[in-house]
């Protein structure tokens, strides 16, 4: 048995581990009396990557590329590969993943069961929707082949659908095509959610990348960044590799608190807004600022931290966001990682997957107990009034009422899990 937490390190639980190393002999691996799960980095932020008292299979050696078409951009792979790696195969030679979050420290399995998103929703939709093909092991030794055109419901549900229809094993990808590791990138002071949005709508057809990093303490004018960004074709040398740095304990309390927390916030905004503009960005710093800052979860100190992220119609408006943000000033208890985006209209394809047209706002929180969590009560008030939902590879905490309401497809969902197969998150939302 082993102890492990995930990304937001609210708690350590015990888990008996098997390192899964050889996908061909996965279905006699998984077959056992006690529900299991598949684990990959533990970039889950809440639950939904932990099975206390159960199994973990450990994913990270199913990491072999299978094949790759350099002019089709067509990669198949294991579920372990991390999108590090695809990208730095990939990328001199000519292809990118699609679409990312803010790590590439994250296997292709989990990004298949969590249905990522990046920055470019509005262009491309999710991680789902450029997949060709999954294989798929059940605990009973099935093997189950399916894709948006073979076996699509098997495909809806495993997309997005947190790893409870059985363990990824191996994945085809569709890889998008650019000239360059480079991108034109430009930063946009805003100083308010009139301007966020005025922003948002002028730049999604010119700019394949968009996102805002908002003051949450800032009051009711609630200003900003906006960075936007799109590939180019840039003859300029690969940089220097970036030193990596790492927050090398715990503190005894977060350093994310009511003192630093202003201070931190407004000078971050002060120092971003005097180097605005445009420049030339690779991609690594521009989508992935804090791959180089390892174990940066640490700074929340030993009780850890939530991260809370919704979304919200857009038929709603700036109201919900408004309101939500209005409440986590009033609460005291602010972000400096909160990050403000719209999503597109690309329908996605996972019967759970968490983006829909709208707008999403994500903040991580230090766990300060039951104030947190009554802040959250608040957020969910607005969420649910408004037709939003949270997502469930960020969360920690949710109500079942509001899983249920913000998925309306998780019944039919229920007829696609596999019974041998379980997790925190899905007992406490599930039932099991």
């Amino acid at each position: 048995m082993k102890r492990i937490s995930s990304w937001g390190r609210l708690g350590e639980f015990p888990h008996e581990v098997v390192e899964l190393s050889d996908r061909s002999s996965v279905p006699d691996v998984l077959v056992s009396k006690r529900p299991g799960l598949a684990y990959g980095m533990g970039r889950s932020y809440g639950d939904s990557c932990l099975n206390p008292d159960g199994i973990l299979w450990i994913t990270t050696g199913l990491d072999r590329f299978i094949e790759f078409n350099r002019q089709t951009g067509r990669l198949v792979c294991e579920a372990g590969v991390l999108l590090r790696d695809i990208q730095k195969l990939t990328i001199p030679q000519g292809w990118i993943l699609p679409t990312t979050p803010g790590t590439q420290l994250l296997t292709v399995g989990g990004a298949i069961a969590n249905d990522i998103h990046g920055k470019n929703h509005h262009a491309v939709g999710s991680f789902g929707n450029h997949l060709h093909r999954i294989r798929l092991v059940r605990t009973d030794g099935e093997i189950i082949e399916c894709g948006p055109e073979r076996l699509s419901a098997w495909f809806a549900a495993t997309v997005g659908g947190l790893g409870l229809t059985g363990v990824i094993v191996e994945a085809e990808i569709q890889l998008k095509r650019v000239a360059s590791p480079w991108l034109d990138t430009e930063s946009i002071p805003f100083g308010n959610l009139d301007d966020f949005f005025s922003l948002s709508d002028a730049s999604e057809a010119e700019w394949e990348h968009t996102v805002s990093w908002i003051d949450c303490l800032s009051g009711t004018e609630s200003r900003g960044l906006f960075m936007r960004g799109r590939h180019i074709d840039a003859k300029i040398p690969e940089p220097r590799k970036s030193r990596s740095f790492s927050m090398p304990f715990v503190p005894p309390v977060s350093l994310v608190n009511r003192l630093s927390l202003r201070p931190f916030n407004s000078a971050y905004f002060t120092l971003k807004k005097m180097k605005a503009g445009r420049q030339t960005a690779h991609y690594e710093s521009f989508f992935y600022p804090l791959d180089n800052l390892l174990h940066w979860n640490r700074m929340y100190g030993p009780k850890g931290f939530y991260q809370y992220q919704s979304v919200v119609p857009r038929t709603a408006g700036k109201l919900p966001i408004h309101a939500m943000l209005k409440e986590i000033a009033r609460s005291g208890e602010g972000s400096f990682l909160a990050v403000l985006k719209t999503f597109g209209h690309r329908q996605s394809l996972g019967m759970l997957s968490f983006p829909q047209p709208g707008v999403t706002l994500a903040l991580d929180f230090p766990n300060n107990g039951e104030k947190t969590l009554k802040l959250f009560d608040r957020l969910d008030a607005i969420v649910r009034d408004s037709g939003g939902r949270l997502y469930p590879a960020k969360d920690a905490r949710m109500p079942r009422d509001l899983f249920e309401s913000g998925y309306p497809r998780h019944i039919e969902f229920m007829q696609y899990r596999d019974p041998g197969i379980s997790s925190a998150l899905s007992r406490r939302l599930m039932g099991y």
